[in-house]
């Protein structure tokens, strides 16, 4: 639970930072790019202003018509319009080619003494109304009213040939319809008495009736014999036999529980004798098990018992077979009788369904001739009824204000140039937006991370030059800049403790992608507040073609690195004191060209092995990465590098590219400083949202601190 609690802290987090890194960059974008706006906005509002100034002088008629679009038609449409477009249906009518034409036309005869000029025709219609407005625009003042009269007066006429049109097309459209349904009448009138002539309903109904009757007479008789057999075949002999005696009542037999008599098994012949020898043996046995106990079994008693039980037996067995027989032959009998059954109800059912058949055939031929019938009768109806001139009732077409006096028109010079103004300001931003997508330059410190994987080492914020030429002043150690004085101690700190393996970097060097953003300015404050710390510390001005930092401590430029490298001269006597304690300056001396075959001497190699060992930290100012080939031949040799990326001035793509020739070289970055950035961005915190921290404390125990 709580790494999801995390994780959504983290997302809204994120979330929070895009957008007001988003926000901060389009205000910035605005900052510097106004007037890109205003100049759209000026230029259009110009041009409408030009166009307006320009415009002839128009005049403007108007008119109002009503129009109901409820029609009233004896059963049945004979015209009609879709409801649900009918308004915009009116005014794309009023505004159509015939109605304009039809109109040029009729003011061309009734007025021929004006001349026809251009008029532009406008509908709107009332809200909730099927009132429509109609507005002429012309040069013309007597032709633009009458030019919209005479379209007000055709489309009238016009909707009412529509009308005429579309009742004579329906009458005729009806009247196709009726005369092939009278051939459809006919020819199913004909079917059906053709199918009489060779087929006696009323006997064959009779016929259906009796077959079914008699089917299921049938069906009932081998339900009776089906069952009566499977009785039979599931009964034993004895079984059979004992169903065959008499029961000693004159009782009818009861009814099975679907309304019919119970299935009997066919009763043979032998049940009575054969039950009494069983019974006469039964006795005899039971009086030889009596004779038993008191008589020898040779005595004359049993002897003839046991003869009288063995003839008995044997005539059980011959009563026995006989009923077998017996039993058989009725299971036969009744076989057969099932099976001429079977047939007759085959025969009757196909006789059943031949009729059926027929009468199918016949109620569908009348019912077909019942429905023509009456489809006849209803259109038959409906062409008596319809009247198109006395009985349609017509659309509630009406002018109901004449096209009044043409009245001059000014331009609305308000309106249009708020018009504009605003189209002016929506291209205006679109531009801005466009050269938004087309700027990748760096904006805050979010838009950074997004860009680079590099470690961040610190946010230096951007201060206001009272003299561009002389640039943003070196600190001092009564610095008021709190919060630019800060932002260089965080990147110290960031430097000091920076997470690496083995020993940590002592010899550094500054740089950046292109010039002016800012690492020479870096590079001093940096080694000044190294020194500060108490390290001593040795700035090295690396950039032998333009470097600065002699001018900014106010020390001569030679000696400087130039003559350590070509001229032997000891670097020991190059080197000077500044006014920061601890810190000490190798200006670059003579501007060469040569630099990068310099840097790749062994002199070069010599120098910066003895410096090593005399200075806790040794700092190289270099030309930009892209400028020249002097940082990538210097800054394999270093322990790391410094990139310094300006806030709204360097370019993500060749910061990027800068950075791949670096690691190309097999160079160590320490990590990137975002120089430049406007304080007032939603990722600076420094000072700007504290600063009534430094107030407490007077400027000279800030300093110290």
């Amino acid at each position: 639970m709580n790494d999801n609690s995390a994780a959504r802290g983290t997302d809204r987090a994120t979330w929070a930072a895009n957008f007001f890194s988003r926000v901060n960059r389009y205000r910035n974008l605005l900052r510097r790019r106004w007037w890109v706006v205003a100049l759209v906005v000026g230029i259009a509002v110009a041009i409408q202003a030009g166009l307006l100034w320009f415009q002839p002088l128009t005049f403007v008629s108007a008119g109002r018509m009503m129009v109901s679009g409820k029609l009233n038609v004896p059963d049945g449409a004979a015209y009609s319009e879709e409801m649900a477009n009918y308004l915009g249906t009116q005014t794309a009518m009023m505004q159509s080619g015939t109605v304009i034409n039809n109109a040029t036309a009729r003011v061309a005869a009734q007025k021929p003494d004006l001349v026809a000029q251009p008029v532009s025709l406008s509908v709107a219609i009332l809200p909730r109304t099927t009132i429509f407005i109609l507005r002429a625009v012309g040069s013309d003042a007597q032709y633009t009213q009458a030019f919209l009269q005479a379209c007000m007066d055709e489309f009238v006429t016009w909707k009412k040939q529509l009308r005429q049109s579309t009742s004579d097309s329906t009458l005729a459209g009806l009247t196709e319809e009726i005369l092939r349904l009278e051939n459809d009448l006919a020819k199913a009138e004909g079917e059906l008495i053709a199918y009489q002539s060779t087929n006696n309903i009323v006997v064959q109904e009779e016929q259906g009736n009796t077959a079914g009757r008699f089917l299921t007479s049938l069906s009932q008789r081998l339900a009776e014999k089906q069952s009566a057999y499977d009785l039979l075949a599931s009964m034993t002999l004895d079984m059979n036999l004992q169903a065959q005696q008499p029961t000693g009542t004159n009782k009818a037999p009861e009814s099975a529980e679907a309304g019919g008599p119970k299935p009997q098994a066919p009763q043979v012949g032998v049940g009575s004798s054969y039950f009494t020898a069983k019974q006469e043996i039964s006795k005899q046995k039971a009086e030889l098990a009596e004779l038993s106990h008191y008589l020898r079994d040779k005595h004359p008693k049993i002897v003839a018992l046991k003869k009288d039980i063995a003839s008995n037996e044997a005539l059980l067995n011959i009563y026995r077979e006989q009923g077998r027989e017996q039993l058989e032959n009725a299971r036969q009998s009744l076989l057969v009788e099932i099976q001429n059954l079977q047939k007759d109800v085959k025969i009757w059912d196909a006789k059943v369904l031949e009729i059926s058949g027929k009468m199918a055939a016949y109620q569908r031929l009348k019912a077909s001739a019942a429905r023509t019938q009456a489809m006849y009768d209803r259109l038959l109806n409906t062409v008596k009824q319809l009247d198109v001139s006395k009985e349609i009732s017509p659309e509630g077409i009406a002018v109901m204000e004449k096209a009044s006096p043409a009245a001059s028109q000014k331009p609305e010079f308000k309106r249009g140039l708020m018009v504009a103004g605003l189209v002016g300001l929506a291209i205006g931003i679109g531009l801005l937006l466009l050269l938004d997508r087309l700027d990748d330059r760096l904006n805050s410190f979010t838009e950074l991370e997004q860009s680079f994987d590099e470690t961040v080492l610190g946010q230096i914020p951007r201060e206001k030059v009272a003299k561009k030429r002389r640039g943003v002043s070196l600190l001092q150690p009564d610095d008021p800049r709190h919060s630019f004085v800060e932002s260089y101690r965080n990147l110290r700190s960031s430097l000091l403790y920076l997470s690496v393996e083995g020993e940590r970097p002592r010899i550094l060097l500054v740089t950046s992608s292109i010039p002016n953003d800012g690492k020479s300015m870096t590079a001093a404050n940096l080694a000044i507040t190294l020194a500060s710390a108490g390290s001593q510390v040795l700035l090295v001005d690396a950039d032998l073609r333009k470097g600065v930092l002699d001018g900014r401590f106010g020390v001569p430029s030679e000696p400087g690195l130039t003559e350590v490298l070509t001229k032997g001269t000891k670097w020991v006597e190059a080197v000077q004191a500044t006014q920061v304690p601890n810190l000490f300056l190798l200006p670059r001396g003579e501007s060469t060209h040569k630099s990068a075959e310099l840097f790749l001497s062994q002199g070069m190699s010599t120098f910066m092995k003895e410096v090593a060992e005399k200075y806790d930290y040794v700092m190289f100012d270099t030309a930009p990465v892209m400028a020249a080939d002097d940082v990538t031949s210097l800054a394999p040799r270093v322990d790391g590098v410094i990139f310094v990326i300006r806030a709204e001035h360097t370019s993500a793509r060749v910061a990027r590219s800068a950075l791949d020739l670096l690691y190309q070289r097999q160079t160590r970055i320490c990590g990137i400083v975002f120089n430049g950035v406007r304080t007032r961005t939603g990722d600076y915190y420094y000072y700007y949202k504290y600063k009534d921290y430094y107030r407490k404390y007077p400027t000279s125990a800030a300093a110290k601190t």
